[in-house]
């Protein structure tokens, strides 16, 4: 999941009071000579600290820009590999701003700083990238903690609208249990029927039981979709064809509840389904996710949405598992990659 920016406002602000803090110690030192009689007062002290002042300021702002805002774990990079990589970056950039102050300074000035001038400048530009170090990850923890109150809080939002949800919808489930045994006594010399109000009839159990859960096994999810296909492909016949081929090492492995089969369920919606030009949805794994592609056939007429679509899907993801959903469209080919718990 890509991190929150640090806002630059806060990093700018930043970066001028710590530019304007390390500037102090030259600044009292101009002032006492000048004030001794030591020094005279001169625009040339002026260019000389405001020469300073512009390479500490950016100086500042380069380096929490780089510990704030640049995504390192972007990269799945290893994490003694990440921190070697982050303070390469830093060390790097302290070196080329102190061959810069100095090897402009002539350019500027028409002189070269002294050796004493350089060791202090030197110095100073050290210690600041160990203090910048530690101000930018205080930065990033705070932004940090901040996304997470707010995700807390979504999450609450979301569990209180699907509660308020199913309290619109609630329906005794023995009462629709005990009509859907009743049919099924009615219809028991119909086999294909009678199958067909089961697998029904275990959907609706498992849709009340997710409720409760934020996660299921991918075997569990692949049995709700196994239903689920059933009853697809009793209305479309051969029309529909829904393909699954999981490795066995991932069935234990979590993802969100109803998370397949409202990824087929979208593939149904959205394509034509017809003798013509049947339909073959693919579910399959893929390293440590889970694929479901079809092939982009786009109907005239969609059926009406039912609230758990691709939108909903990536929002639980963002929020129960820090992942993000991979959405592509090559080749006429409509695929959404599901990375696993």
């Amino acid at each position: 999941m890509a991190i929150t920016k640090v806002k630059q406002g806060e990093v700018i602000k930043t970066a001028l009071l710590v530019g304007i803090l390390v500037s102090l110690p030259k600044t009292i030192y101009l002032y006492n000579g000048i004030m001794d009689g030591n020094l005279d007062f001169s625009f040339l002290w002026i260019a000389d600290f405001l020469y300073r002042y512009i390479f500490f300021f950016f100086f500042s702002w380069g380096v929490l820009q780089l510990n704030t805002n640049i995504d390192f774990d972007a990269y799945n990079w290893s994490s003694p590999v990440k921190w070697i990589v982050i303070i390469s970056i830093n060390i790097a950039v302290l070196l080329l701003v102190i061959f810069l102050i100095s090897s402009l300074y002539p350019l500027c000035f028409e002189k070269q700083m002294s050796l004493r001038e350089i060791g202090f400048v030197n110095f100073t530009f050290i210690n600041l990238s160990f203090v910048l170090f530690f101000i930018a990850r205080s930065l990033r923890l705070k932004t940090d903690r901040q996304d997470d109150r707010i995700e807390n809080e979504q999450l609450k939002q979301q569990n209180l609208e699907n509660e308020l949800s199913a309290l619109k919808n609630q329906i005794d489930p023995h009462f629709l249990f005990n009509s859907l045994n009743s049919l099924t006594s009615l219809i028991r010399e119909n086999e294909k029927a009678t199958q067909f109000v089961k697998k029904l009839s275990y959907m609706y159990r498992y849709i009340l039981q997710s409720s409760d859960t934020n996660l299921v096994q991918v075997k569990e999810e692949l049995k709700f979709l196994e239903s689920y296909s059933y009853l697809m492909e009793t209305r479309y016949r051969d029309r529909l064809n829904i393909e699954v081929n999981i490795d066995a090492p991932l069935l234990e492995r979590e993802l969100p509840p109803l998370a397949l089969q409202s990824l087929v369920e979208n593939s149904v919606k959205h394509n034509e389904i017809s003798s013509t030009n049947p339909l073959t949805v693919k579910v399959y794994s893929k390293g440590e996710s889970i694929v479901i592609e079809n092939p982009i056939r786009g109907r005239s007429t969609l059926a009406e949405g039912t609230g758990t679509g691709l939108m909903n899907l990536k929002k639980r993801y963002a929020l129960l598992l820090k992942h993000q959903i991979k959405v592509t469209t090559d080749n006429d080919i409509f695929k959404v990659e599901l990375p696993l718990n």
